[in-house]
């Protein structure tokens, strides 16, 4: 119960900060997400692509995780997961704090979740991270970006966005090493504390889901 309230208050306390303190939003920000959204990103600090590309990494890797979670859900994982792509932790946490705990997964795997649970997709979704992690921190200019968060609702937001992303995983990475019989708590510190990289090491290594729980076996990777 008290990590519900505790991640109800995060909520509330996010959307609240977001309409009430954060910095104004400024009269070009509806060109500058067209522009980044088609690619025309001339002129633009590479580090701020960087940023909001990786925030189109973040709901990926949430599927990944919260959607063979939905199905043993009162609420299902989906809606939400969805609207993550546009509104990122926004959309994440109502679904965190409405769950019950739960390890287990029962039924067949659907196309879906069987794409969602391959080591391959970890593979494909770290890829582009890495080249936009080493493009951002080498080509971006760090100046620029702190006068935009700054000064930008909407450059400040989502960079508290991407942040509240990286410490929510260990809100839901228990239990999905639980269905896939995973007891080592390296592991789960490893993924939670390494920002997204931890997590996509682990989307690239872990085991697949059993098709019946009862299948499940311990691993170690």
């Amino acid at each position: 119960m008290f990590r519900k309230i505790a991640l109800f208050l995060l909520w509330i306390g996010l959307t609240s900060y977001t309409f009430l303190l954060a910095p104004p939003q400024q009269p070009d920000t509806f060109e500058l997400i067209k522009n980044l959204s088609t690619g025309n990103w001339e002129g633009i600090n590479p580090f701020i692509i960087s940023l909001f590309n990786l925030m189109g990494i973040w709901p990926a890797i949430y599927a990944c995780l919260l959607l063979t979670d939905g199905r043993e859900q009162k609420i299902k994982a989906f809606p939400f997961v969805i609207a993550s792509f546009a509104v990122g932790a926004f959309a994440i946490l109502p679904y965190l704090f409405l769950r019950e705990p739960n390890s287990e997964f029962t039924g067949q795997k659907d196309l879906l979740l069987k794409v969602l649970d391959s080591r391959w997709l970890g593979v494909i979704l770290t890829i582009p991270t890495l080249i936009l992690l080493i493009w951002g921190f080498s080509a971006g200019n760090w100046q620029d970006f702190l006068y935009q968060w700054q000064t930008s609702k909407f450059i400040h937001v989502m960079s508290i966005d991407f942040c509240l992303l990286c410490l929510l995983v260990p809100v839901i990475l228990g239990d999905d090493m639980k269905r896939k019989g995973i007891d080592n708590p390296i592991i789960f510190w490893t993924a939670s504390l390494i920002p997204l990289l931890g997590i996509l090491g682990y989307l690239c290594l872990r085991p697949n889901l059993p098709e019946n729980s009862s299948d499940i076996i311990g691993n170690e990777f």
